[in-house]
């Protein structure tokens, strides 16, 4: 199975691995259209390659996933209508992470950001750097995190300690994201490569049928999870992309200052 139809993602082949890169990066790897329309496609492609028996998914440069592109999000707001479509290829997306019947190892090399890291989570594994940070920040850019967000962060850590940063957008660093159990395991940045390495080794040489199964098996109530409340979520994500905050919020990133939210008028 070939992946030269993919353009923003870099996806190579070694064996029985294969290798996602997010390749944007001189963006971050920020999360354009097209981007997200490869995203939505790559993981079922993946799970349907039978010379396939390990994922790994990264990032080109020093980040992850900076999240959303702000010029995206600027037509969006324009064009709410293309919302539709775009919550489909996010349930897609995160679907088909969760029912790819394949190990998926992330190898967060950088920052993970909102969309982004909702991704990473969804992973079986995440190795991370001890470098680098996490965030679902939707609520300082005046969204709902709808797109699964709210779904794997109290799954992984409970209620009061996902409310802590979804509600805040706070971001964490990789070693305490490990300690509470967001992520599997930070390690020095220079035994990132050595660490993932390892674990692909591990993982390639299973009983690979029982890897999957036993996969599927685990995620069945996460997928229940997320099939009871992503609908929801990404409908009042849609709500908030038209409100006067987040257009606030895009105006201001793009011209380069803090943005002033209407409950700032009140305080």
């Amino acid at each position: 199975m070939e992946y030269a139809e993919y353009k923003m993602i870099h996806a190579e082949r070694s064996k029985n691995v294969l290798t996602i890169t997010l390749n944007r990066p001189n963006e971050l790897n920020a999360i354009n259209q097209q981007l997200h329309k490869e995203l939505s496609t790559i993981f079922i492609k993946a799970g349907m390659d039978s010379e396939v028996d390990v994922v790994v998914f990264t990032g080109a440069g020093r980040a992850f996933c900076a999240g959303g592109d702000w010029n995206w999000m600027e037509r969006q707001i324009a064009d709410p209508d293309s919302m539709t479509e775009v919550f489909v290829d996010t349930k897609r997306m995160i679907y088909s992470i969760l029912d790819c019947e394949k190990p998926i190892i992330c190898r967060l090399n950088g920052d993970a950001v909102g969309q982004g890291c909702t991704l990473a989570l969804f992973c079986d594994f995440v190795i991370a750097a001890d470098t680098a940070r996490l965030a679902d920040p939707h609520v300082r850019v005046g969204l709902v995190t709808g797109d699964g967000g709210a779904v794997i962060w109290p799954h992984l850590i409970g209620y009061a300690r996902a409310k802590q940063f979804l509600l805040t957008g706070d971001f964490i660093g990789a070693r305490e994201a490990e300690s509470m159990g967001l992520i599997t395991q930070a390690v020095p940045a220079g035994e990132l490569d050595a660490s993932v390495e390892a674990l692909v080794k591990r993982m390639a040489n299973c009983a690979t049928r029982a890897v999957g199964w036993s996969k599927a098996a685990i995620n069945a109530n996460l997928r229940q999870a997320l099939s009871a409340s992503i609908d929801g979520g990404l409908a009042y994500e849609g709500l908030s992309n038209n409100t006067p905050d987040h257009r606030a919020a895009v105006e201001a990133f793009l011209q380069h200052r803090k943005p002033v939210f209407a409950s700032a008028s009140r305080s």
